[in-house]
């Protein structure tokens, strides 16, 4: 979405919809849910856990970095991930928010 459309949107609206940008995409949700199952820094055995290439692991760790929900630290010639568990809960929150919405029982179309 281009600036000029993006900036007719409440800054709320932009940031649930990066956040769901973020966690559209099967290897990301792989990558997180592998994360959460470990509930530790993981260094270098995603890409084998994934089988996917190197390249486009990064890829995917730096979408999911760039939204806050996983944070990286370098450790030697490796960078570690885990979950960052105070934006986990912010966008936890906001996920909740949205699908915690009542909506009408009757019938719309």
């Amino acid at each position: 979405m281009g600036t000029t459309k993006s900036a007719i949107f409440t800054e709320e609206q932009n940031e649930l919809a990066a956040l769901i940008k973020a966690l559209a995409h099967p290897a990301r949700i792989a990558i997180v849910q592998h994360l959460l199952q470990l509930n530790a820094c993981v260094c270098g055995d995603l890409v084998g856990e994934l089988k996917l290439a190197q390249s486009t692991v990064s890829q995917h760790l730096k979408e999911l970095k760039k939204v806050g929900l996983i944070k990286g630290t370098i450790e030697g010639t490796s960078v570690c991930y885990c979950i960052d568990s105070e934006k986990w809960m912010e966008a936890k929150e906001k996920l909740d928010e949205l699908f915690g919405s009542k909506i009408s029982q009757q019938s719309c179309c």
